[in-house]
């Protein structure tokens, strides 16, 4: 969800698949608001494949889409709320919350930042480009991924030495994102996730003891039930 400094050994299972549901129930219920087809609706698509791909369990994932289409309890009525500020060490990070009471979201990440440095919008997000991206698998050994991002409209493409080798990341234009996923089967591949990214452009390197500080912050303002997703200027 965005908490890309975590490696993924480092988790908790059970408690961070417990956040992971929740934070994707939110994101479900929002994008639902513009209408419970995921046919029709890209950014539902995009969060349901998302759940799926988290194993969140059906039942939860239906209640997300109905309590998003109004049809349990009235409509969702979370707002986006985004954060910019340092971490230690004046690492740039910027927060997006989902909240229902955007007080509440900000008397939170006040009191998140106290070991950091709450900054004013626009004092991080200069520095990072806002951009989509895409985790795709390829459906043979054969698919070209060189061939797909040209084709699909894709900007750039990674593959990393981590993941499995079909396995590949492509990014795009902000505005290009629905657009890009539709066309990647056409080209061997089947798309995970697809959802809108900050990327840092100057990531700062730290030494392994003050990255250690930096993962301790950056942890507990993941962990507030409002908090949806944390992008951090982090180099490694």
């Amino acid at each position: 969800m965005g908490a890309q400094w975590k490696a993924k050994h480092k988790q908790d299972a059970a408690n961070a698949k417990g956040r992971i549901f929740t934070k994707l129930a939110k994101e479900i219920a929002v994008a639902a608001r513009n209408g419970a087809d995921p046919d029709m609706n890209a950014k539902l698509r995009s969060a349901i494949d998302t759940a799926k791909k988290a194993s969140m369990p059906k039942d939860t994932l239906e209640r997300a889409i109905k309590k998003g289409a109004g049809l349990l309890d009235g409509p969702a009525n979370y707002e986006t709320v985004v954060y910019e500020g340092f971490a230690p060490h004046q690492v740039p990070v910027i927060v997006e919350c989902l909240t229902d009471n955007k007080n509440r979201s900000a008397q939170s990440i006040r009191q998140l930042f106290r070991k950091g440095q709450l900054a004013t919008s626009g004092a991080v997000s200069w520095d990072f480009k806002h951009l989509g991206q895409i985790e795709a698998e390829a459906n043979s050994p054969d698919a070209d991924i060189e061939l797909a991002a040209i084709e699909a409209g894709a900007q750039d493409f990674e593959t990393g030495d981590d993941a499995a080798d079909n396995e590949v990341v492509f990014l795009t234009e902000a505005t290009d994102l629905d657009m890009v996923a539709k066309a990647l089967p056409e080209f061997g591949y089947t798309v995970l996730t697809a959802k809108l990214v900050y990327r840092a452009n100057n990531p700062v390197t730290l030494d392994d003891e003050q990255r250690a500080e930096v993962e301790a912050f950056l942890d507990a303002i993941d962990a507030d039930d409002d908090v949806q997703n944390v992008y951090v200027g982090l180099a490694g």
